[in-house]
């Protein structure tokens, strides 16, 4: 057993908690009509049951629609003021702060996040709902009073409709918190629908809102399958728009069944994360930061930076940095205060990350160190892994691994640099370090890349845009951008006086 990993603790009375959840359907806490159910069991603690909720059928998803549909089109929540949905989201945001420990427990049970990240992550949910709520009554339209004296244009800002969202297991209430109050805010209804592997706390979130006075039908939650649950939400006539996060297959899949009914598409997609180190970068800074971008949550992040691409005179002190890290670097128990990198997310997902892993060794990559998964008996537990002499061609250099697997490529040039990070289909993510600002801007300016980091990665606030290029996505969320997703533009032509007649 390696001497950084945490044993799970099967004796935590914080494994008792077993939390049994309903949906909730236009204000009222529901279970499927089939009365089928999904139970899930803790990816760090084999065998052991830490929540159930329903297992929804296409009928259920209808009704939550409708419910949504009835909100929108008659409901108080589209016709208040901005002043008016503000003051209750802040109100959902103290509630979240105020559940913090809570929704910390549940969310380390349910992903196998540690539990310090967790509740990091509640956080930074609740300030990612008090920053829509700020900018909920702040929205506005435009006048444009220079198209002649007898001419007034107005643009109106409305809320789009109906908004379906469909977020991954990785992290369920992060990713709702990044869609659902700028949806909300923008004056739209939703139905949410998180993963049938994390549902537990998308569920307690929406039963926030309503607590916090969300009005009836404005939050929905529905839980269940992506077939049928989600394809549901893409097909039905009565969702506006689509907005998912997760891999770039069933997006694609989404979309397509999406544009049959002309429905608006929001995408948040798979990511292969360059980490660019220029020859002048505070090496240990970089080692640290680089271990954390592809090591966090369990590397089970679409911005993972999970490509490191280092200078070659720089190449051997970094990777000794890296190393000694990557050796003592904390794993295992989710619910231990000291542990760094948690459990994947699934049996199936632990051996699609070690395959990964097998062909890298195969195509003739250079294996540094891990390659192993540890402690099976106990949970779902990956080592930190690390590969040298990668190349552009391996799929360890090019594909989605989801795992704490970092694929180590150099450069000699920063447009070669540049080159291999923008060498792969995806184009989420992206970092630089180095101490040169003008070099590290240059190449961020050219990286295609929604989201980057200078001399910092997995950083985040409320205020900047996240969003891919290429098979990364489509759309942006989060800042005043995330807004105009779920808005949509109406231009007004007012004629001021008596117009000369067309027909004299």
């Amino acid at each position: 057993m390696l001497s950084n990993f945490i044993a799970p603790d099967s004796r935590d009375p914080r494994l008792n908690i077993k939390s049994r959840y309903q949906m909730l359907v236009d204000g009222k806490s529901v279970d499927a009509a089939s009365g089928k159910t999904i139970d899930r069991v803790s990816p760090g603690h084999a065998g052991v049951i830490v929540g159930t909720w329903p297992e929804a059928s296409a009928d259920d998803v209808r009704l939550a629609v409708a419910a949504a549909r009835r909100a929108f089109d008659t409901g108080p929540w589209p016709r208040m003021s901005g002043a008016e949905r503000s003051r209750l989201m802040f109100k959902v945001a103290d509630l979240i702060l105020a559940h913090q420990e809570e929704l910390a427990l549940a969310e380390s049970l349910e992903v196998g996040k540690p539990i310090a990240q967790a509740r990091g992550e509640i956080g930074f949910c609740a300030d990612l709902w008090s920053y829509a709520a700020g900018q909920a009554r702040a929205l506005e339209g435009q006048s444009h009073n220079n198209i002649g004296d007898d001419r007034l244009g107005l643009v109106l800002r409305e809320p789009v409709g109906v908004v379906g969202i469909i977020t991954p297991w990785n992290f369920p209430f992060i990713i709702a918190s990044e869609r659902v109050p700028w949806a909300i805010g923008a004056g739209c209804t939703v139905v949410l629908k998180p993963s049938e592997f994390t549902s537990g706390t998308s569920i307690r979130m929406a039963e926030l809102a309503r607590e916090a006075g969300i009005p009836d039908g404005v939050f929905n939650v529905v839980t269940g399958y992506g077939d049928p649950a989600g394809q549901v939400l893409a097909e039905d006539p009565g969702v506006d728009m689509v907005a998912f996060t997760g891999s770039v297959r069933v997006g694609t899949k989404l979309g397509e069944i999406a544009a049959r009914s002309v429905k608006r598409v929001g995408l948040e997609l798979g990511g292969k994360g360059p980490q660019i180190v220029f020859a002048d970068a505070d090496l240990d800074a970089a080692a640290d930061g680089i271990a954390y971008g592809v090591y966090h949550n369990a590397g089970q992040c679409c911005i993972s930076g999970s490509r490191l691409l280092v200078e070659e005179g720089i190449r051997d002190a970094l990777m000794e940095r890296l190393l000694d890290i990557s050796r003592k670097v904390t794993f295992g128990d989710p619910l231990n205060e000291r542990t760094k990198i948690g459990a994947m997310i699934s049996e199936a997902h632990a051996q699609k990350v070690h395959s990964y892993v097998e062909a890298g060794v195969a195509s003739g990559a250079e294996l540094l160190l891990g390659g192993e998964r540890v402690g099976r008996e106990a949970g779902l537990y990956y080592a930190p892994t690390v590969f040298a002499g990668v190349t552009p061609d391996m799929s360890i250099a090019r594909e989605e691994i989801f795992g704490p697997v970092l694929s180590t490529l150099s450069f000699k040039t920063a447009d070669e640099a540049v080159a291999l990070a923008n060498a792969t289909e995806f184009g989420l993510s992206a970092c630089v370090w180095s101490t040169n600002l003008e070099n590290a801007l240059q190449s961020i300016r050219r990286i295609r890349a929604g989201r980057c980091w200078i001399n910092s990665v997995i950083d985040g606030t409320p205020e900047l845009p996240i969003g891919g290029y290429k098979k990364s996505g489509l759309g942006r969320e989060l800042g005043r951008y995330g807004f105009d997703e779920y808005s949509q533009f109406k231009g007004v032509h007012v004629t001021l006086g008596r117009p000369a007649p067309w027909f004299a």
